[in-house]
């Protein structure tokens, strides 16, 4: 029998994928799509791989309460998924919650839903799981089996499809803004930073830059170690860290946009040491709107429902 799900905040880049990811899944049936902008809308115009008949509704949080599916996807901007979410626990504590926004990526008492470093068991039956953000999942890929070793901030250089920005008109999905250039942005303090040092457990500085092609993320991450590493040991250590999951790859050479762009994983390399192997350049690149976003929420959905991870993913 497959689970009802219902989605706020269909109408985004990620939305548009999840539809298309839920309708892939014979164990997961979209049951509703909120969105004010296309309320009454077919939802198979954005998306055609959307059940048919499914129109997309202006839904408040206590009418999303309302509809009792057995787990909500919420893909809402930063500051807004909190009300919905307390509706939701109110009226029925046992539905799953996914929320792909900021809201509680630093809130104890959700799960942080990265599967691949934060572990399956932590995830596994969970009803409160946060969906990491897109740099903070590649910036950690990179990092985490270094975290240990690491002789300080690891330097996160990030660069993102205008996708990323939203579909909300700004300077950083402008294509006249963005056309022959490289938009620096948010030089500090960035929110994904924070992110990545908590859940690391160790320092990191972030530069995220906007760049005018659509989708794809690249991180390339300089880290100083305390102790020196050999080349041998230091491709054994990512080998070790994600040769059995599905949806990580270590590569041989330098990760690019059009590497991770468009597939459901992510790809790490790069594999840069220094002479006296104390310093460290690693590259990871992934698709913004899906393991950066989409493919991540189903992922955590499954795995909250316990249901199959990777089904419709590998």
């Amino acid at each position: 029998m497959s689970r009802t799900v219902g989605l706020v905040g269909a109408r985004g880049h990620t939305g548009r994928e999840l539809i298309r990811l839920l309708a892939g899944r014979p164990d997961m049936a979209l049951s509703f799509a909120s969105s004010r902008a296309m309320a009454g809308e077919a939802v198979s115009g954005l998306a055609p791989e959307a059940p048919k008949g499914l129109v997309f509704e202006a839904l408040g949080p206590e009418d999303t309460a309302a509809r009792g599916a057995d787990a909500v996807i919420l893909a809402l901007p930063n500051g807004a998924a909190g009300e919905y979410a307390n509706a939701i626990i109110a009226a029925r504590p046992e539905t799953v919650i996914v929320d792909l926004s900021a809201d509680h990526r630093f809130d104890e008492g959700w799960a942080y839903g990265l599967p691949e470093l934060q572990g399956r068991e932590r995830l596994t039956g969970v009803r409160r799981i946060a969906n990491p953000g897109c740099y903070a999942t590649a910036g950690q890929l990179a990092i985490h089996p270094l975290r240990d070793r690491l002789a300080g901030p690891a330097h996160v250089f990030g660069v993102s499809g205008h996708s990323g920005a939203g579909t909300m008109p700004s300077r950083k999905n402008d294509p006249e803004a963005l056309k022959d250039n490289l938009m620096p942005y948010a030089l500090s303090g960035h929110i994904h930073e924070r992110e990545m040092a908590r859940h690391l457990g160790a320092g990191v500085r972030f530069s995220p830059h906007v760049a005018e092609f659509f989708r794809g993320l690249t991180a390339t991450v300089q880290m100083e170690l305390s102790s020196p590493v050999s080349a041998q040991e230091l491709r054994g250590l990512y080998e070790d860290a994600y040769g059995a999951e599905p949806l990580v790859q270590v590569m041989d050479g330098i990760p690019e946009i059009r590497d991770g762009a468009e597939i459901n994983g992510a790809v790490v390399g790069g594999f840069a040491l220094s002479e006296d192997g104390r310093r460290v350049v690693m590259v990871s690149a992934l698709d913004n709107l899906l393991k950066g976003a989409a493919v991540q929420a189903v992922q955590n959905l499954a795995l909250g429902l316990g249901l199959d991870e990777f089904e419709g993913l590998v």
